[in-house]
C-alpha cells in the first residue's frame, strides 16, 4: 500500500540519511521490531538503553512511510475532547489517558534533547478555536473539564484572539505543554542513535510470522529466519486487516509546506493552531519561517495518486492560511497527500496480542500518532522487561 504521494517537505531538510543492509542470514534476538517508521524508531531507541539484543527490520527504507508525511505537531489534546472521553469511558480513564499524553510530550522532549543531532524540537502552546459560534459551548465544556483536572489551559474571547493572533474567531482554548518537531529528522536520528547503541537495523527485509520454537517466535525472511523472544509490530497504517478487526479505519489527508514567510507577525509564540470543525484545518510554523498546514480529510483509504488533485488541495490549504493571515507573502512549496489511521474510540492500540504471548503492537492510530508512539514505546518496554505497566489497560488491544 502506498502511504503518500506528492512532493514531501521533510525529506528535503536532510542532505543524506544512513543506509542499512538487507538481512541475508538467519539470526536470533531478544526483541524483533517490525517496521522502521516513527513507532519503530521510538521503540528501538527506548529499548536500546537496556541489555536486550534488539533487531529492527523494515520492508522498504526506514522513515519512508507515513513518518515522512507526518506534520510534526505534538499535542496532549486529542481529536476527541476530554469531556467527550469522560462521557464515553468514564472520568478516571479519560483523565488518566490525557495525563498519559501530556507526560508523553515531556518524554518526547527528553528523548529529542538526548539525541546526537538537533531535530527541530520546540515546545509550543496550542490555540484551539471555535470554527463557528455553535462550537463555543463545546469549548466552554472542554475548558471546564481541562481546568478542573489540572491541565494547563486558558479561555480566550473573540477580542483576545484577534489581539494576540490577528484573526477573528468567536472563542478559543490556549493550552500549554505541546510541541513541534521535524518528524523525518527525528525518526532518522532516533534510528541512527539506536544503531550506535547496538540495535541491528535491516532495510528491504520483509518478514512473515511463523511457528514457535520453545521460547522463540520464528519469523521468516526471503533469506532465512529471525528467532525472537519478543516481537513488536510497529507497522503503522499498513496493519489494516488486523486494525479493522480491532476497530479502526484508514482515511486520507492533505498537507502543504509554504515558502518562508519574512515575518510571522501576529502569530503569538508560533503556537500550533487548529479548530473544532471536522475534518479540521491545522497549521504550525517551521524553524525557517515556513507554514505547514493540513486538513481536507477524505473517507478514502489509498493516498491520492492524482497530482492535479494534490495541487488543487494544496491551493485550498494555502487559501485557508491566507484567510487567517492575508498579509503573509507565500506560495506552496510542497504539497502531498497521505493515508492515516483512526480508531473507532479515539485511543491507540498498544500492548500484547490478546491470544499470542510475547507478540506486541504499537499502533498509534489517531491524530496524535507520534505522542501515541512514545506512549507505546514506554508501555511495551515495561511489558517486555517487567510484564506490566500501570496504564496498559486503557490502550490494550482487547479493550
Amino acid at each position: 500500500m502506498k502511504l503518500h504521494n506528492g512532493s514531501l517537505y521533510w525529506p528535503k531538510t536532510i542532505s543524506s540519511t544512513q543506509k542499512y543492509p538487507e538481512l541475508r542470514e538467519s539470526i536470533t534476538c531478544d526483541v524483533l521490531i517490525v517496521g522502521g517508521g516513527m513507532s519503530g524508531a521510538l521503540c528501538a531507541h527506548t529499548l536500546s538503553a537496556y541489555n536486550l539484543k534488539t533487531v529492527l527490520v523494515e520492508k522498504r527504507i526506514v522513515g519512508s512511510g507515513s513518518s515522512s508525511a507526518n506534520t510534526g505537531l505534538l499535542q496532549f489534546s486529542n481529536d476527541k475532547m476530554l469531556h467527550e472521553f469522560i462521557k464515553e469511558i468514564g472520568k478516571d480513564q479519560a483523565v488518566r489517558f490525557y495525563k498519559m499524553c501530556l507526560k508523553a510530550v515531556d518524554e518526547l522532549e527528553k528523548t529529542a534533547r538526548s539525541l546526537s543531532k538537533p531535530v527541530e524540537f520546540n515546545r509550543r502552546k496550542s490555540l484551539y478555536y471555535a470554527s463557528d459560534t455553535g462550537d463555543v459551548s463545546k469549548l466552554k465544556k472542554e475548558f471546564k473539564a481541562l481546568s478542573k483536572h489540572g491541565f494547563p489551559v486558558s479561555f480566550l474571547e473573540e477580542d483576545e484572539i484577534e489581539e494576540r493572533f490577528g484573526f477573528k474567531k468567536p472563542a478559543a482554548l490556549l493550552t500549554d505543554g505541546d510541541a513541534e518537531v521535524n518528524p523525518y529528522k527525528f525518526a532518522q536520528t532516533l534510528l541512527e542513535d539506536a544503531h550506535t547503541r547496538g540495535v541491528q537495523i535491516y532495510e528491504n527485509t520483509a518478514v512473515e510470522e511463523g511457528d514457535r520454537e520453545g521460547e522463540y517466535v520464528v519469523m521468516h525472511t526471503p533469506h532465512g529466519t529471525i528467532r525472537a523472544k519478543n516481537v513488536v509490530y510497529s507497522t503503522g497504517y499498513e496493519t489494516i486487516p488486523f486494525a479493522k478487526k480491532l476497530g479502526a479505519d484508514v482515511n486520507r489527508t492533505y498537507a502543504i509546506a509554504t515558502t518562508p514567510v519574512a515575518s510571522l507577525e501576529k502569530w503569538e509564540d508560533k503556537s500550533l493552531i487548529w479548530e473544532t470543525k471536522r475534518p479540521y484545518f491545522y497549521m504550525r510554523t517551521t524553524v525557517d519561517g515556513r507554514i505547514v498546514a493540513g486538513g481536507l480529510d477524505e473517507d478514502k483509504m489509498e493516498a491520492p495518486s492524482n497530482e492535479d488533485i494534490i495541487r488543487e488541495r494544496g491551493r485550498r490549504l494555502l487559501d485557508k492560511i491566507k484567510e487567517h493571515y492575508p498579509s503573509y507573502d507565500m506560495e506552496v512549496d510542497s504539497a502531498w497527500g497521505a493515508s492515516f489511521g483512526e480508531s473507532d474510540d479515539g485511543l491507540p492500540f498498544i500492548g500484547q496480542h490478546p491470544k499470542k504471548d510475547n507478540i506486541y503492537y504499537c499502533l498509534g492510530f489517531g491524530g496524535n500518532g507520534t505522542v501515541y508512539s512514545m506512549l507505546g514505546a514506554e508501555i511495551i518496554k515495561d511489558l517486555i522487561l517487567y510484564q506490566s505497566h500501570p496504564d496498559a489497560d486503557i490502550v490494550r488491544l482487547d479493550r
